[in-house]
């Protein structure tokens, strides 16, 4: 928690604030640190609050999305709610795509936005928007406040529903009136939420019922999901798949939930999985899902999916089991809580035959590539991005090609040290969402891998890292195409490319230098090691421009409506 007396005296009932001043007051209750915003009308009374706050930090993006994307990239790295302030209207709704992104993908948030008056609501204001009804679909609640004695409770019931059960964002839209109005301050010392009851079964049978069958299997793999890493579960994930000799396949939410370097490791399965994650899937007899969705871009056709296995399914969320996927088994819980009762249950097995069975998969169908002479393999470019990285280091990637060659060939030893827009797939995420990992992380070594048509989405961040002198390091894999959907027209459209050309783009060398960033563009294999030292080992942020092989494609691959075992480029 913040220093007591930095921003205001004192937490105790009695003292008359404004608006502005209760809100800052009930965050540093909450103990934050750090805020993304950008001002505007509704909200500049919170601004001026700010001005004297000393306990909190205010990073200024150049557009809201960039906010919103760096208070999700602050909650990855971190696990702790990403909190984020834009006025009312288009600041707002400039919120909306990072607010779905965050939802999607289980992100803990608070969003704060300013609303008109109480008196202007519903009237087509200047810069009036329905926030809360327009992200209804896509937060976990929303709070429109309209008595400043509710805005200390508020901000306390949001922060509670953002962390707790799945995560997820909570916005609070606040009437510029209340911002500028007083009461007396006070801070409730519990919850008021008789609609949010966190549910759980009674799941000793079920806990039963999942030992028999663990203990029957011959050929089970441990499907583990994003839900991992929201609890804290990495370690009694390991735990079991080294107990039970089980191979363990990790979502691209949940990748380095087990290091990748692991022997158990299937890395990533789904569409552009390896071959011996989706076969492994294919032949087991038991299926035992960790904190997962059966996302379609794993699953695939869901008829062939896992056909001869048991499943058995362990999810915090009640609306999340047999969606999707029909299972044999569902343990309602928390992940972590539930593998150790797992853990206490189970003894030690082996299982030889199994684990031969995946390991010849491994070694007859290698994630694989040519590097060549003259020509950058994107595939190359992005491997060599494991030699700058340690322990502590945390990669972030955007959407598409790129993402996908990332998620299959950085090596990442451990939870919340590799994110993505996993579940939205939004262009634009990664170099935002580095900016907050780089905030809450200033001693890591942060690395955003983006494609040259999502940066040009957020590029003018590059004044925000360069405001705050952030180090982070930006990965260019420049092939001039929208290149996942050019790869989609090339193998079933053709190759009719429409508008998916985009190499009439901007040079991106000059353009990081108008910014003041420095910047290296890479074009022949040999460069691209010393590039990336180099790199590293600037003291503030650079921009790598790698022209890479234009029309090279990502596989393995499964078609849309296809089985996970039938890939195309195997």
């Amino acid at each position: 928690m913040s220093e007591a007396g930095n921003c205001l005296a004192n937490y105790g009932k009695g003292e008359v604030l404004t608006g502005a001043e209760i809100l800052l007051r009930a965050l540093e209750m909450e103990g934050v640190d750090t805020i993304f915003g950008y001002p505007g009308g509704a909200v500049l009374h919170i601004y001026d609050a700010l001005y004297s706050c000393k306990s909190i930090k205010h990073f200024l993006s150049r557009h809201e999305q960039g906010s919103v994307h760096a208070a999700d990239g602050y909650a990855r790295s971190t696990g702790r709610p990403g909190v984020v302030l834009a006025t009312s209207g288009p600041g707002a709704t400039n919120l909306v795509t990072g607010i779905a992104t965050a939802y999607m993908d289980s992100i803990p948030m608070v969003v704060i936005t300013g609303q008109v008056p109480i008196s202007a609501i519903g009237r087509d204001s200047f810069q009036e928007a329905d926030i809360t009804g327009i992200t209804l679909p896509i937060t976990k609640y929303g709070f429109l406040v309209k008595d400043i004695k509710d805005l200390a409770r508020c901000i306390h019931e949001a922060f509670y529903i953002a962390t707790t059960g799945r995560p997820g964002p909570v916005i609070v839209d606040i009437p510029k009136d209340l911002t500028a109005a007083t009461c007396e301050f006070f801070y409730p010392p519990e919850y008021d939420l008789p609609g949010y009851k966190l549910k759980c079964n009674g799941i000793e049978q079920e806990l039963e019922e999942a030992v028999k069958l663990i203990k029957e299997a011959k050929r089970p793999v441990l499907y583990a999901g994003g839900g991992i890493i929201s609890s804290g579960a990495e370690k009694q994930l390991i735990a079991l798949a080294e107990k039970l000799d089980i191979p363990t396949t990790c979502t691209l939410m949940a990748k380095g939930a087990m290091p990748d370097t692991h022997p158990l490791s299937l890395g990533m399965p789904g569409m552009h999985g390896t071959v011996y994650a989706n076969y492994a899937i294919t032949e087991s007899d038991l299926l035992l899902a960790v904190g997962v969705r059966f996302d379609d871009r794993v699953t695939a056709n869901v008829n062939t999916f896992a056909p001869n296995a048991k499943k058995i399914h362990i999810e915090i969320d009640p609306a999340e089991i047999n969606k999707n996927v029909a299972v044999d088994v569902a343990i309602l819980g928390d992940t972590k809580e539930v593998l150790e009762k797992l853990l206490d249950k189970l003894k030690l097995q082996k299982r030889p035959d199994w684990i031969a069975q995946t390991n010849g998969w491994k070694e007859e169908f290698p994630l694989k590539f040519v590097q060549g002479k003259e020509t950058i393999k994107p595939q190359y470019a992005i491997s060599c991005i494991n030699e700058i990285l340690d322990d502590n280091s945390f990669v972030v990637v955007d959407t598409g090609q790129h993402q996908m060659w990332s998620a299959q060939h950085i090596k990442t030893p451990k939870g919340r040290g590799f994110f993505t827009s996993g579940g939205l797939g939004t262009m634009g995420y990664a170099f935002p969402g580095a900016i907050g990992a780089q905030v809450a992380n200033p001693e890591s070594l942060v690395v955003t891998i983006v494609g040259d048509g999502c940066f040009q989405m957020n590029c003018q961040e590059l004044a925000t890292v360069a405001v705050y002198n952030l180090p982070v390091k930006i990965c260019i894999i420049n092939n001039g195409y929208l290149g996942m959907v050019r790869q989609w027209q090339e193998l079933f459209f053709d190759k009719r490319y429409s508008h998916t050309d985009i190499n009439q783009g901007p040079d991106f060398v000059k353009l990081a230098g108008a910014f003041g960033v420095k910047a290296i563009r890479v074009t022949k294999p040999e460069e691209v090691l010393p590039a990336l030292k180099e790199a590293k080992e600037h003291p503030g942020p650079v921009l790598l421009d790698f022209i890479v092989e234009k029309e090279e494609c990502v596989f393995p691959m499964v078609p849309t409506g296809g089985s996970i075992n039938e890939m195309l480029g195997r």
